[in-house]
């Protein structure tokens, strides 16, 4: 008895570390749309949420990741009209509302860009629990860098819950099935 008592006394605060590393997605923020304006989470009512964080200037990734969203809400069709589509900038430096504007431009319509405060940027991306990183490329001018970032999609249901985290690499039409499961 003595010996799992002591076990435990070492593995819950290893057990409760876990448990706090796993705490549900927050999806509050509060930031700038491609238009200047503040926004926050409850900003678009009753609609469902798809969300990708990434930045203007990436190479491959983001545009790719958006190409994969403007196709999955092509194929929703009408039901597209339900969901709100967000790229929330990691990259408030380069990314202001007018960059941001001219580059959703490329993709859906109905996708925003959002920006912020380095403050702001960094607790939303807390709050989705997504990670991100300035790397300066060797030989390159210091505004020349790129952002390390996770690569993921949510999509949160008009209450705000965390419905499904699409992995970086699904098809459109994956997405748009697993999408009109939950509408």
């Amino acid at each position: 008895m003595t010996r799992t008592l002591l076990l435990l006394a070492l593995l819950l605060p290893a057990l409760l570390s876990a448990a706090e590393n796993e705490s549900p997605i927050n999806g509050r923020f509060m930031l700038m749309n491609h238009y200047g304006e503040m926004v926050t989470d409850r900003d678009f009512g009753n609609r469902y949420q798809l969300i990708y964080f990434g930045y203007t200037f990436c190479p491959d990734v983001c545009p790719s990741s958006l190409m994969v969203i403007t196709q999955a809400l092509k194929l929703l069709g009408d039901d597209a009209a339900r969901i709100q589509p967000l790229f929330i900038s990691v990259d408030p430096e380069r990314d202001t509302p007018q960059v941001l504007r001219e580059y959703v431009s490329y993709f859906h319509p109905s996708i925003i860009g959002l920006t912020g405060s380095p403050e702001l940027i960094a607790r939303t991306a807390q709050n989705f629990r997504v990670s991100y990183e300035k790397v300066l490329v060797p030989g390159m001018p210091p505004d020349q860098y790129q952002m390390d970032h996770s690569a993921g999609v949510f999509l949160l249901a008009p209450d705000g819950r965390l419905l499904v985290k699409f992995a970086h690499g699904i098809l459109a039409k994956d997405m748009a099935a697993r999408i009109k499961d939950f509408l």
